[in-house]
């Protein structure tokens, strides 16, 4: 197996600083998760890393599925994890999101077809408080460890056994990622204080939209619309705020997004942000609004 080196951090100026605007970058093909507990060392890649045979065939396996793999170890902790091997399943865009763990002494015994079908699998029973996830991820991109690591220690030492470190989430430019499951809520940019803060914060089922990436498993701009519905209402309840329908036409959607019993008609337009002017050649993709407006009772919705 081949060994990749450590990414250094060539990103534009202004990442991992707060000031490159994170909102609607969460990513969209994460609906379904899958977390191995492996203590390392994790190469860049999953395929590379130095893994049993049927942690491999696993990981293939969910990949073929439409399922997240990611490798996941408790903080600081760098030794060989030995024995049967624990494993999370979480469905985050599901009515009810849900996360679940099992101690397997063969892998081959987890259905992950039942997860897809949105069915816990037999022999994983459902976690009843959150789990945090940062990416600590060296081999992909230092400053996921750089940043990451301290983030991770610290976040454990407020919440024990409910925080690990993981394998690359998406979105390296926004060092230290935190992901919040079940419901798979994306944080960029974070520190110490602001990770602790959106841990206290989903704990009692709210978001904080400061540093908010938005939630996987659905599309970008939904995830935009949802942001600024939030911002207009000030609504942060975890389950406040959800897209009913949505058109795009090109680098712009339309979305009809709910908010309790009223209902929104936003706009927004896909944009692009260059954090150090025209002399950088690394822009970051984004959305601003275009309208957002109160729809009246009896309003049809997209079609």
């Amino acid at each position: 197996m081949t060994t990749a080196r450590a990414r250094g951090c060539d990103h534009p100026a202004g990442c991992h600083t707060g000031e490159v605007p994170t909102l609607a970058s969460a990513t969209v093909g994460a609906r379904f998760w899958l977390l191995i507990e492996h203590a390392g060392p994790w190469a860049s890649h999953l395929p590379e890393c130095d893994l049993p045979a049927e942690v491999h065939a696993l990981i293939d396996r969910a990949t073929r599925l439409g399922v997240r793999p990611q490798l996941i170890r408790r903080p600081g902790r760098r030794t060989a994890t030995k024995g049967p091997y624990r494993v999370m399943v979480a469905d985050t865009t599901s009515e009810v999101p849900w996360i679940a763990e099992g101690v397997f002494e063969d892998l081959g015994d987890l259905d992950l077809g039942s997860l897809v079908r949105g069915v816990v699998p037999e022999s994983c029973i459902l976690v009843k408080e959150p789990v945090f996830l940062v990416c600590t991820h060296a081999r992909r991109n230092a400053c996921c460890a750089r940043i990451g690591l301290p983030i991770a220690r610290v976040l454990s030492e407020s919440l024990p056994g409910r925080v690990w470190e993981t394998t690359h989430v998406g979105g390296d430019r926004y060092a230290a990622n935190l992901v919040c499951l079940p419901h798979g809520l994306y944080y960029g940019s974070m520190s110490q204080a602001a990770a602790i803060a959106v841990a206290n914060a989903y704990r009692h089922g709210e978001i904080v939209l400061d540093r908010f990436r938005g939630r996987a498993g659905i599309p970008e701009p939904s995830q935009a619309a949802e942001h600024f519905v939030r911002a207009h209402t000030g609504e942060l309840s975890v389950g406040g705020v959800a897209v009913e329908s949505t058109r795009s036409d090109g680098d712009v959607t339309e979305a009809v997004v709910r908010h309790g019993e009223v209902r929104f008609r936003v706009v927004v337009e896909r944009t692009s942000f260059t954090p150090c002017g025209m002399a950088c050649a690394d822009s970051i993709t984004t959305y601003r609004p275009v309208a957002l407006e109160h729809l009246q009772c009896g309003t049809p919705v997209l079609t």
